[in-house]
């Protein structure tokens, strides 16, 4: 590593993003930047970066395309990516945590927020890097069903590193989701618009290996919290909105 700094791949189709990133990191990053994802697993023969910063929209391979490649790859699977994109919608961005990015990048960039972007990354992953962790099969597997985009980006961002998490922002698919999945725990929005947490249970128990398997509401009020209640709904616990992560891993750690 030259001077003692990490090493940073940029992956871009436009010259001007690959110039300026560069312009702003080369004084604290090593950095390779290359126009394409297939230039990217080239490159990734002869260098091993700490962060790939991807773009999402390219010709040939895309960033989507390439994410995916590197997960499934053994060899490139624990190197954090940021997506750099000119679409940030909420939907997108979940998305692309889904995939197994750490986070995304909106063009254009500020050299403060690219910066700040990377250091957060590094800064967080990095001290993960030397703990034994689980294979994913060996993580507990968690259902959250919530219609809120913004609560089931919240609650996967803040979880995915102790659980396997499943999202389910469409309540109307929940008997085909416990058909294919089997989660040791579920979460579950009462006040969705399509279907409410207390129409979802008679689904959920409806099948014998889930007649046990805990449940957690996520009530709006504290009058649809009330324990009763949600014990008389065949729920194991209930959270109050806006949620709290430190109760949320609390409460899911209690009972999984």
């Amino acid at each position: 590593m030259k001077n003692g700094l990490k090493k940073i791949i940029m992956v871009d189709d436009d010259p001007v993003i690959l110039k300026i990133g560069k312009h702003f990191l080369k004084d604290i990053y090593e950095v390779y930047p290359v126009p394409s994802a297939t230039k990217l697993f080239d490159l990734l023969e002869k260098v091993t970066p700490d962060l790939i910063l991807l773009d999402v929209n390219m010709p040939e391979i895309s960033g989507v395309e390439a994410i995916k490649r590197l997960k499934a790859d053994d060899r490139y699977a624990s190197i954090p990516t940021i997506f750099v994109t000119a679409v940030d919608d909420d939907t997108s961005v979940f998305e692309q945590l889904q995939m197994g990015a750490y986070s995304n990048l909106s063009k254009p960039f500020t050299a403060e927020e690219l910066t700040t972007r990377i250091e957060n990354c590094l800064n967080d992953y990095f001290p993960k890097i030397p703990e034994k962790k689980a294979p994913e099969t060996e993580k507990p597997t968690l259902l959250v069903i919530d219609d809120s985009p913004e609560v089931i980006s919240m609650v996967f961002l803040h979880l995915r590193s102790n659980y396997k998490v499943t999202t389910l922002p469409d309540p109307q698919k929940l008997q085909y989701f416990m058909e294919t999945t089997k989660p040791d725990l579920i979460i579950a929005d009462y006040g969705m618009l399509t279907r409410s947490g207390e129409e979802l249970m008679p689904v959920i128990r409806s099948f014998p290996q889930h007649q046990n398997t805990p449940v957690i509401y996520l009530a709006p009020t504290e009058r649809e919290g009330n324990p009763a209640e949600a014990t008389r709904l065949g729920a194991t616990d209930y959270i109050i909105k806006p949620i709290d992560i430190k109760t949320l891993r609390e409460t899911i750690a209690k009972h999984i």
